[in-house]
């Protein structure tokens, strides 16, 4: 456990999968079908043993009818004025999933109509499989390159490119390059 002290935000995502299941009155069975993970996967993440895949976190997220932004965390709370309004860069929630891939939420909770994130891909990372879920989301690589599929298409992008595309589209994306990308999202609404 000595490692996952360098990261208290991570000790949420248990502990936060854990509780909401047993609220929702669900086993570990019941939720890795549900979720079509393995009850034994589901067991790591609870007790801080691993990290998720994004697609993963996304099934249990959904399975548990909550969006991936419900296991956002942070130690620090905001300051009273500028709560739902500014998040500063050392109060910023993350989760961090497997490979080293971390999420910021950069927009204040509760988001109504869009979230903004800041995710960081290390060298070599990528969403293992595709996934979808309902609205829009456009991307902005503020640096390294940045692989995306959606459907079909396949495309390649380098710092300063940016995208856009309906959700809904089965999608995936990484970084093939040697240096970590960092993306910035908007996602509206904010079903991720």
């Amino acid at each position: 456990m000595g490692h996952l002290n360098n990261q208290p935000p991570q000790l949420f995502l248990g502990t936060r999968i854990r509780g909401l299941r047993k609220a929702r009155g669900m086993t570990l069975t019941e939720l890795a079908q549900m979720s079509e993970l393995t009850a034994g996967y589901i067991s790591q993440l609870e007790r801080n043993l691993a990290y998720p895949s994004i697609p993963a976190l996304f099934n249990i997220a959904r399975s548990l009818g909550v969006t991936i932004q419900w296991f956002f965390a942070s130690e620090t709370t905001p300051a009273a004025e500028d709560e739902g309004f500014v998040v500063r860069k050392n109060n910023r929630q993350s989760i961090h999933y497997e490979d080293g891939i971390v999420d910021q939420l950069l927009t204040p909770l509760p988001n109504h109509q869009l979230e903004m994130l800041h995710s960081r891909f290390p060298p070599g990372t990528y969403s293992q499989q595709s996934y979808s879920h309902e609205g829009e989301e456009a991307g902005y690589v503020l640096s390294g390159t940045f692989e995306l599929w959606v459907g079909e298409r396949h495309f390649q992008l380098a710092e300063g490119d940016s995208f856009s595309f309906p959700s809904s589209e089965p999608h995936r994306y990484g970084n093939p390059g040697k240096v970590d990308a960092v993306v910035i999202w908007v996602i509206t609404p904010p079903t991720f």
